[in-house]
């Protein structure tokens, strides 16, 4: 027996188009406002920089959605009150306290609602159109 194991064989190929690679070195600086552009831009770093250097990224560029932070702190801040909004109700209804079912809940998933709505334009989309009646 031997404690070897065997070598590890390549995944897939190295017939790529693009086969030149090139080391750039940046101060901390300069790479993080670049990355920065490139994160606004929704491009990663490479097709970025292949944007700039040739005016296009590439048909097969990967595209980043840009995050817009704000938004998504504002969400998950609201997220975790109506969590606690909806333990509470789910309390009542425990406590045999029925009678608050109806406008408790349909109240708390309409704020659900919002939390969907700033998830969609943190992300620059737009919901689609087969939302459930009365859950938005």
């Amino acid at each position: 027996m031997t404690d070897q194991l065997p070598p590890k064989s390549r995944h897939g190929s190295e017939k790529r188009q693009r086969n030149k690679i090139t080391p750039i070195r940046w101060a901390s600086d300069e790479f993080n406002a670049v990355a920065a552009k490139a994160d606004k831009a929704g491009l990663t770093f490479g097709a970025f920089i292949r944007a700039i250097g040739l005016g296009d990224a590439g048909p097969r560029a990967r595209r980043n959605r840009p995050v817009n932070d704000r938004i998504l702190v504002k969400a998950m801040g609201l997220h975790v009150k109506y969590g606690n909004n909806l333990n509470q109700i789910a309390y009542k209804l425990n406590a045999n306290a029925q009678d608050a079912l109806a406008s408790d809940f349909e109240g708390a998933l309409r704020e659900w609602a919002q939390i969907r709505d700033l998830m969609f334009e943190a992300f620059e989309m737009e919901p689609s159109s087969d939302t459930p009646e009365g859950h938005g």
